[in-house]
């Protein structure tokens, strides 16, 4: 049986939608999404008897950003949160758009070009 969409989520399901996968022993790293939750204020599961947390659609959203902004495109916490504190609407949508994406990649490139010639000095002396 199926959850909707509308339903709300344990943890545990967030982390599987979130592929939040621990590569070495195949658990469940629900302990991430605890950490995202003290550092976000935007995070706001309902907390329940027992302490159990159940996220809604617009939390699991949100914990879909900053998994994308901290994972794929390396941003940082405190990066993260003042995007996310800023009063115009993000979409994820918005961060396909290639010119953000060639932009990063273009910033990776260099500091991948910067870390190589970093070494190569090293290996000189």
């Amino acid at each position: 049986m199926n959850k909707t969409d509308s339903a709300y989520k344990s943890i545990g399901e967030v982390a599987k939608i979130l592929n939040l996968i621990n590569k070495k022993n195949g658990n469940l790293n629900t302990h991430t999404i605890r950490f995202w939750e003290k550092e976000f204020k935007q995070i706001k599961p309902k907390i329940l008897t027992g302490k159990r947390r159940y996220y809604d659609k617009t939390s699991i959203n949100i914990l879909k950003k900053i998994k994308y902004l901290l994972k794929d495109q390396g941003m940082t916490i405190s990066g993260v949160k003042k995007l996310l504190n800023n009063k115009k609407s993000i979409k994820l949508d918005e961060f396909s758009n290639n010119s953000i994406t060639v932009d990063n990649i273009k910033i990776k490139n260099k500091l991948k070009n910067i870390s190589n010639l970093i070494k190569q000095i090293k290996r000189l002396k």
